[in-house]
């Protein structure tokens, strides 16, 4: 496919996800239907959509949309403005090229500089607030690197492997990354990460992949040997298994929705990790160290999920604020004296953060803090927030 042809892919696809659809399924359907494009080009269109919905306002600005709901066409015009590209280049009577451009898009957008600070940073504006709450004078910053790609980090499996290791092994398969300060076992990949996959140190179960920040909630747990541990809101089991390689744990693993879960057999296999997963019935009374990674707004992750950024509404926030306390109180009586309740979000906000962890111990004097820590972007991965509780004997 050429440049232009891709274009016009990426302008259909957005046009269904600005209509509702998911993004994910819409590009699965396109390249179900368009059997002959080939990897790069399903790549190509893939980075074009996510791209475009990670910056919606600022492309949509350029694009001659202004605040206004922009379409695929718009965005894509404003794509190409903001990589300091002309339009006319791609929009022309080529083949399977998306149309060229008429007067009325050719003329220039006011400069991104004169938008509104929601548009600029590519933000609701509802939601900037709250990030100026948590992060203050960083926002901005912050921000900003939530309207780009996100890196891709591997996680050592220190059971298998050392850092040293890793690097030599993914180099074999032409991968090259570099340790990342984040955590003692968080490889940043700078190149080849489409390889990752389908390489030996993957498949061999020598590196997982898992985010920088979501590795460092883990270096954040009292773990030792012999501990029995539940991963309450477990999703795929990526926190099972980063536990689980650092230390000798009798782990079990559950989710709301088993399937959800049902990838985590597998990779433990590969990692040489026992994880047990388990309905709530089956649980024991009472863990050594109960993690809740719970559901959030994942406004610490909106570079990975920026469809979520745009759905998120303060019904919905109100919600998941509501449903976290409830998962709190669920499974505090599951934690044994002296033991352990870990809280996680990947969210920067406030509410669902350090508010309602002191709103949790202020309904359970059973409890006591441990410590406590925002992850920002700025730190290098994405936005995650953890406390530590102690039940009291």
């Amino acid at each position: 496919m050429t440049p232009a042809a891709r274009l016009s892919a990426a302008i259909e696809c957005l046009d269904d996800v600005l209509a509702g659809e998911n993004a994910e399924r819409v590009l699965t359907n396109w390249a179900r239907g368009h059997r002959f494009a080939g990897s790069k080009d399903r790549a190509a269109i893939r980075d074009h959509v996510f791209d475009a919905l990670r910056c919606k306002r600022s492309y949509g600005w350029l694009g001659g949309a202004g605040e206004v709901r922009p379409s695929g066409r718009q965005l894509m015009i404003g794509a190409l403005r903001a990589q300091g590209a002309d339009p006319d280049t791609l929009f022309c009577d080529d083949r399977f090229a998306p149309r060229p451009l008429t007067d009325e898009e050719r003329t220039a957008p006011p400069a991104l500089d004169a938008a509104p600070r929601g548009v600029r940073l590519d933000c609701p504006d509802w939601l900037l607030p709250l990030y100026d709450e948590t992060l203050g004078a960083d926002a901005e910053a912050a921000l900003a690197l939530l309207r780009q790609r996100s890196d891709v980090f591997l996680r050592v499996n220190i059971r298998k492997s050392t850092l040293s290791y890793a690097l030599e092994l993914l180099a074999d398969d032409g991968i090259e990354a570099v340790p990342h300060p984040l955590s003692e076992t968080a490889l940043k990949v700078t190149r080849g990460a489409r390889a990752v996959a389908r390489s030996q140190a993957y498949l061999t179960g020598v590196v997982e992949l898992q985010d920088a920040g979501s590795q460092a909630i883990i270096d954040g747990l009292p773990l030792e040997d012999g501990m029995a541990v539940l991963d309450y809101c477990a999703g795929g089991g990526g926190k099972s298994l980063a536990m689980g390689a650092r230390a000798a744990l009798n782990l079990t693993a559950h989710d709301v929705d088993p399937a959800r879960m049902q990838d985590i057999a597998p990779r433990a296999s590969r990692a040489g990790i026992t994880v047990q997963t388990a309905r709530k019935a089956d649980l024991a009374a009472a863990y050594d160290l109960v993690l809740c990674d719970v559901p959030c707004s994942g406004s610490g992750a909106f570079s990975r999920s920026p469809q979520g950024k745009w759905a998120l509404t303060q019904a919905r926030l109100d919600r998941l604020v509501a449903l976290q306390a409830e998962i709190l109180a669920e499974v505090a009586p599951r934690v044994c004296p002296g033991g352990v309740l870990a809280y996680a979000t990947c969210s920067l906000f406030e509410m669902e953060n350090a508010a309602q962890v002191a709103g949790f111990l202020a309904r359970h004097a059973a409890f006591e803090p441990i410590r406590q820590r925002q992850i920002s972007p700025l730190e290098g991965g994405d936005g995650f927030y953890f406390a530590t509780l102690r039940r009291l004997n």
